[in-house]
């Protein structure tokens, strides 16, 4: 096809518009929907839409928006549906046990409505990378360093302590998050760039770095930062050691995935009872090694019903809004401004978590006294702002803003290594899950600003040579 025919991203919305046909036949669309997001996939990296980057082997710019980003947050969010539509059709992993849960009449009729907006969302999000993926990127600087390892362990060491104080001070609480993220992600490359340049030194070091952020991880309660801390590891050792490292780390977040549920679970039960963070830790610990296996897969399904996939709390918010609840239009959008501006300035700023939550009781998903965080997903908020044209305008910008900001970062940096591997990987994380629109714009906004004061100091360093 050609590839300057604007027509052509008209493939990417044909799962979309056949699910929406077919919308009747409730399991019929659901399975076109659901299976329409790995036709997406195909589209995206076949270069039937566009030729995929070839300033480098694929498996060395995995970090652009067009594979991990799109993989994780599509994945993610299109996928993991799969789980609660076998349970809703009465089956457990591959057995049949009926409905454990009472479902309603339009149970079906609502997945397959989840899951058309779910492929049309991803549609537009590629749409929206592929329209701004223009490579290579124009350098203007270049990175100068005798050593990457020593360059990476660097800025890990001094973002980490940074990240912690930053977190102290409310005037400077905003780069906390974005501080702690860069100094993990510096911290696992360097790692492995240890390895590659045989540094013992560098390698002990970072490899306790990584150690320690593994066990941060792991007394955060939440699944998502140890899953990340594997996959990194694996991601940027893939370059090093090719494709043997693939089972490996594949192995090791099939494990995760299986144990998590269990730890997780214990984890946030104990943790309500005033005990130590590290004794919370290994009391999970202990109960995820003293539990049957029919116990473990007993958590492990309803984590991928109801955790794993979040398709339940979208259809609350579908079955309620525009039927009880009316569309936000751009309140939220408004919300998402105000959010940006540090309580520094504004003392009297709403607090955004009770924004956010405001439009979780209106659609009724959790009980006021509830003391659960349902935040909605960003899908969910540009469903809430217009309906089936805030998803499609909502997730267009999330992949062409993602994309771009990408680019910029390999403009200021150097190339793809400091500037999409380390920059925007380490500063723009919530790009892969998303989340309601006040913390992503927040933390985009922050993001960015942090990203340009890093150029001005590596600059003032010397460790960014401006070319020609």
């Amino acid at each position: 096809m050609n590839s300057t025919n604007p027509l052509r991203y008209l493939l990417l919305y044909v799962p979309f518009l056949l699910a929406w046909a077919t919308l009747k036949e409730y399991h019929a669309s659901y399975i076109i929907a659901w299976l329409g997001s790995f036709f997406i996939f195909y589209l995206s990296y076949s270069g039937l839409l566009k030729k995929l980057p070839n300033d480098m082997k694929i498996i060395e710019q995995l970090m652009r928006p067009i594979f991990l980003m799109q993989v994780i947050f599509a994945g993610y969010m299109c996928c993991t549906s799969i789980f609660y539509y076998v349970n809703a059709i009465g089956y457990q992993y591959l057995d049949y046990t009926g409905n454990s849960v009472m479902f309603k009449d339009d149970i079906y009729s609502s997945i397959a409505k989840c899951q058309m907006f779910y492929v049309l969302g991803h549609a537009a999000l590629v749409h929206g990378i592929i329209a701004k993926m223009d490579y290579p990127v124009e350098k203007k600087h270049t990175v100068y360093t005798s050593s990457m390892s020593n360059l990476l362990l660097g800025i890990s060491v001094v973002c980490l302590p940074l990240g912690y104080v930053f977190g102290k001070v409310g005037a400077l609480s905003q780069f906390s998050v974005q501080l702690t993220g860069l100094s993990f992600v510096a911290g696992t490359i360097a790692l492995a760039f240890a390895v590659k340049e045989q540094k013992k030194t560098n390698f002990w070091f970072a490899g306790a770095l990584f150690v320690s952020n593994l066990m941060n991880a792991l007394v955060s309660g939440f699944k998502e930062p140890i899953i990340i801390c594997v996959l990194l590891l694996g991601v940027f050792l893939l370059p090093i050691y090719g494709k043997k490292v693939i089972p490996v780390f594949s192995i090791l977040l099939v494990m995760l995935f299986f144990i998590l549920p269990t730890f997780i679970g214990n984890f946030r039960k104990l943790a309500g009872q005033g005990l130590a963070l590290n004794e919370v830790r290994d009391q999970s610990i202990d109960a995820v090694f003293n539990s049957d296996q029919e116990a473990l897969q007993e958590d492990n399904w309803a984590f991928l019903i109801y955790r794993f996939s979040e398709i339940d709390m979208f259809i609350k918010y579908v079955n309620t809004t525009p039927s009880f609840v009316p569309y936000y239009k751009i309140k939220l959008v408004e919300d998402a401004a105000i959010s940006i501006i540090p309580r520094f300035f504004w003392p009297g700023k709403p607090i955004i978590e009770d924004m956010v939550m405001q439009r979780v009781y209106n659609a009724g998903v959790v009980d006021r006294q509830s003391m659960v965080s349902a935040k909605p997903a960003y899908i969910v908020d540009c469903y809430l702002s217009y309906g089936m044209i805030g998803i499609w305008i909502g997730l267009f910008l999330y992949g062409y803003i993602a994309q771009w900001i990408s680019m910029k970062a390999e403009q200021l940096f150097g190339g793809y290594f400091m500037g999409t591997a380390v920059m925007f990987a380490g500063l723009y994380q919530i790009f892969w899950r998303g989340n309601s629109f006040e913390f992503l714009v927040n933390a985009v906004f922050w993001s960015f600003v942090t990203m340009y004061i890093f150029y001005v100091v590596l600059k003032a360093k010397g460790v960014l040579e401006r070319v020609g």
